[in-house]
């Protein structure tokens, strides 16, 4: 065995602070980027040129050019920003990672997570709570019939899983990080 790797398998074990994360907050973690798959595909179809069932004035939805490069932009931020939970529980969001330039292999300080996932959490509960107020009946949209209405409604109810799933995750990585 060489020295460096004697060298990375001690910082293995420090860096995680000798604590696994638990076994339901990695479910949890993994939990959230399928929470915001089905919406970010129901729009990357918009995006797509598929109406997905929406009608304006008696013709099917057809958006393009900027407003498609939009929604298919926003369907990606939310993915990757789901899937940031599973740095709760994984290596990466407690050292960075080696091949990140001038950060790499530097511990990760546990508020530097735990502040802008909890932030995360309430902001999440606050627009969920503003945007589906009066769900599954979706005022302002017309659809060319009741089974798209419904495509719409599972493809976005998942979506209110998220908030709590980061805010039980994120309690795990503090519990596990800052409390002995």
């Amino acid at each position: 065995m060489t020295q460096t790797t004697k060298i990375d398998e001690a910082e293995d074990r420090t860096s995680r602070d000798g604590r696994a994360a638990p076994r339901w907050a990695v479910v949890a973690a993994h939990l959230v980027p399928l929470a915001t798959l089905p919406s970010g595909l129901w729009r990357v179809g918009l995006a797509l040129g598929f109406s997905m069932g929406l009608v304006i004035d008696g013709t099917p939805a057809h958006v393009e050019g900027g407003e498609a490069v939009s929604i298919a932009a926003l369907s990606i931020v939310c993915e990757l920003l789901a899937l940031l939970t599973l740095g709760l529980v994984r290596p990466w969001g407690e050292r960075v990672p080696r091949w990140i330039p001038l950060l790499g292999g530097r511990r990760v300080h546990p508020m530097a997570a735990v502040v802008p996932a909890a932030a995360g959490a309430v902001a999440l509960q606050a627009i969920w709570a503003y945007a589906f107020r009066g769900f599954p009946d979706v005022a302002g949209f017309d659809f060319a019939g009741g089974f798209w209405q419904l495509v719409l409604v599972v493809c976005y109810m998942p979506l209110l899983l998220w908030a709590p799933l980061l805010a039980v995750v994120t309690w795990a990585y503090y519990r596990r990080r800052c409390r002995g």
